[in-house]
């Protein structure tokens, strides 16, 4: 489960260690943008000694990769891809299938015969990106989910947006006449979502939402992540320990939510004691798709 997912400076070593020892589900150092380019050698071995020297608990423990055309990206696979408690590669601007396959043919080779290669998380942040994202889900191989990169996304797309995460200002629907004229803020990233979410869905990938730059507003933390969980996602990206707990409940159904569930679940094993197909609980009709959302509901699960 990896509903919080906290991005951490690979190398910063005090963060990484909050990072290991936080609440989080999973955590991914960062070897990218977070880190000056004259930072990077460091941040390559910081990783390595933090994934054989830290203790993650049950974490997801990722490392994001440089740029898939950058110089250093098949040394970083080769220094990391044979250390056991790398889960997987978060692999940004992931555009080509054949960029996609030459990495997983990277990994596949540092990981040797010891164990399972390292996985592969595609970062969708690039308008080709987003063109192609069912094609890359499609890849198979190491690829086991779909992140939205929200601010390179936005960059790609030339929106007029400062903030990470966020729509800009002046993306609005205005309607009415005269002195009547009201404003709707529109998402920006409600389509990309989508596409992302549905390209999972098809290929069995889990689907991460990318993160809510105002990390100090709790408000806005928490509807960006009650957005994503609505939708369907698995899980959504932090940038700081404070939106670790806001994030994660987003993704728990509450006490209301799981009693009415096993009521509705209850209520239709009858009905199918009783020969029928579909039965009303609380005066909505229950039949086996409702059944099947209730218990992708319920895989969230309550907090440990």
């Amino acid at each position: 489960m990896t509903r919080s997912y906290l991005a951490v400076p690979a190398h910063r070593a005090r963060l990484v260690q909050n990072a290991a020892a936080s609440a989080a589900d999973a955590v991914f150092m960062d070897l990218e943008d977070a880190v000056p380019v004259a930072e990077k050698a460091a941040a390559l071995e910081a990783a390595a000694d933090a994934l054989t020297t830290l203790d993650w608990g049950r974490k997801t423990v990722s490392v994001r990769l440089n740029a898939i055309d950058s110089p250093s990206i098949q040394h970083e696979i080769e220094r990391l891809g044979d250390i056991e408690r790398l889960d997987s590669f978060i692999v940004p601007k992931a555009e080509t299938v054949g960029d996609i396959a030459a990495i997983g043919q990277w990994i596949t080779a540092a990981a040797g015969t010891r164990h399972a290669p390292a996985e592969m998380e595609l970062l969708i942040e690039t308008a080709r990106g987003l063109v192609n994202v069912e094609t890359l889900a499609a890849a198979g191989g190491l690829v086991s989910a779909l992140h939205l990169g929200v601010g390179d996304f936005a960059a790609s797309i030339g929106a007029r947006s400062a903030e990470i995460g966020a729509s800009p200002p002046g993306y609005r629907h205005v309607a009415g006449a005269a002195e009547n004229y009201q404003e709707v803020p529109l998402d920006l990233f409600a389509y990309p979502m989508m596409r992302i979410l549905v390209a999972a869905r098809a290929f069995g990938l889990r689907a991460i939402d990318g993160p809510c730059g105002a990390f100090r507003d709790a408000k806005a933390t928490a509807a960006a992540a009650k957005k994503a969980a609505a939708m369907g996602f698995d899980g959504k990206q932090v940038i700081h320990p404070s939106q670790i707990e806001i994030t994660r409940d987003a993704f728990i159904p509450s006490d209301a939510e799981i009693a009415y569930a096993h009521r509705a679940i209850a209520a239709l094993e009858e009905a199918e004691r009783n020969g029928q197909g579909a039965v009303t609980v609380d005066g909505k009709m229950i039949d086996y798709a409702n059944i099947r959302m209730i218990h992708r509901l319920l895989s969230f699960g309550k907090a440990e």
